[in-house]
């Protein structure tokens, strides 16, 4: 009888000890992948809020979908307060000490760029939600960055399609003195004169970011006597400009095509600023009808109680894109997840988009219309949504831009 008793104590140890490391693999299986997010959180409050409102809602649907291979997505996020130094930083630390496998995040162009090299120096795949210069997918670009948004030279293709169209020669344009800035002004310029060669580029202003002397700029766009002006500025920039434009009377007569839009969530304006028909890129949140869109729009608001910007879309689609990547390579390694993003296709609150393999750069479309903003209140008209993949640069372009390395 005590041999028994020997017998089955000696199992009951040996069951526990499989029951143990039974145990340890379901928690190895669950532990979370965690997604590093560098951002603009108090610098662009508004739209850097609604960037992470789109990241959460789609993290949420993929853990509530069984996250990926039964592990859960996990967000680890700094805020880089625009400066790029201090990205670089925060992207260094993410991979090394908070063992990130994927960085996102970046509004600002500058930041993006910074991330960008170091996620190329410690080969961590980087998924650009929202910046915009052609730098990060064409020059600067690396074989480890990718991007959803539509990208400056995209945005200013679908702007000077219809800028072709305008009668007048005279053009003016204003811009934030800084990458984001200079790359958009450089396209907007390039694709316009492929489409007019005569028009002519009479004065270009450069404020610096986030210090418009608004009232001197307008002041030097007057006296230039443009027919129309491209405008790149955004945030407080752009709400001084319409300020000091309207003081001045500028946009009585003179046509403004602009690669942003007014919003009445972050651009507060008063009852004399008014924003009459500008062509602009722009989201036309409530008129969107699309079952893509009603779904992600309904979702938006149950969980968050308010309506969407369009930074809210890049983040969840942003944040799908991994999350398929992931799924795809079924791997958290780098190279797995750079050959899981190449050609990736999903569908987005926008409709289906692709990772084009030759410059990493999303096919995401962008809406054009006629955008007003007037005691509060922005509305856009008279609007299409355009494909971004008819307005890429060509292929034999994007190879005279894009490092070879970054083919490979």
């Amino acid at each position: 009888m005590q041999a028994i008793r020997s017998t089955f104590s000696s199992f009951l140890r040996r069951a526990v000890v499989v029951a143990g490391l039974a145990g340890a693999g379901v928690a190895l299986a669950a532990e979370p992948i965690r997604i590093g997010e560098i951002n603009s959180h108090n610098g662009l409050p508004a739209v850097g809020q609604a960037y992470r409102n789109g990241l959460a809602l789609a993290m949420d649907e993929i853990n509530a979908g069984g996250g990926v291979g039964g592990r859960p997505l996990t967000l680890v996020a700094r805020d880089d307060e625009g400066d790029a130094d201090q990205a670089a930083r925060h992207a260094r630390e993410l991979v090394r000490d908070e063992q990130v496998v994927v960085l996102t995040g970046t509004m600002l162009s500058n930041v993006a760029l910074a991330v960008a090299r170091e996620a190329a120096r410690g080969k961590t795949v980087f998924v650009v939600g929202d910046a915009l210069s052609d730098a990060i997918t064409l020059d600067r670009g690396n074989r480890y960055t990718f991007r959803v948004r539509p990208s400056t030279y995209m945005q200013a293709a679908m702007l000077a399609e219809q800028a072709a169209r305008l009668p007048g020669r005279r053009w003016a344009v204003v811009a934030p003195n800084y990458e984001y800035g200079q790359s958009a002004v450089s396209s907007f310029k390039l694709l316009l004169k492929q489409a007019r060669p005569d028009v002519e580029f009479v004065t270009d202003q450069w404020p610096a970011l986030g210090k418009i002397k608004a009232d001197d700029v307008v002041r030097a766009l007057r006296q230039a006597k443009p027919d129309a002006i491209f405008n790149a500025t955004f945030g407080h920039d752009l709400a001084q400009l319409v300020k000091a434009g309207n003081r001045q009377q500028l946009f009585a007569t003179t046509r403004v095509y602009s690669m942003t839009s007014p919003d009445a969530q972050s651009l507060p304006l008063g009852e004399g600023d008014a924003i009459r028909d500008w062509i602009a890129v722009g989201y036309p949140w409530e008129q969107i009808n699309t079952p893509e869109h009603q779904r992600f729009l309904e979702a938006y608001l149950k969980k968050f109680s308010q309506r969407p910007q369009l930074s809210a879309v890049f983040g969840y689609t942003t944040m799908m894109a991994i999350g398929a990547a992931l799924k795809k390579a079924d791997a958290t390694d780098s190279e797995a997840l750079v050959e899981a993003l190449r050609g990736l296709k999903l569908d987005s609150p926008l409709g289906p988009i692709a990772f084009r393999t030759l410059d990493q750069q999303a096919s995401m479309g962008a809406f054009v219309g006629l955008v007003s903003q007037q005691q509060g209140r922005s509305s856009i008209s008279q609007w299409r949504y355009l494909g971004g993949a008819d307005y890429m640069p060509d292929a034999a372009y994007v190879r005279s831009r894009r490092p070879a390395a970054a083919m490979k």
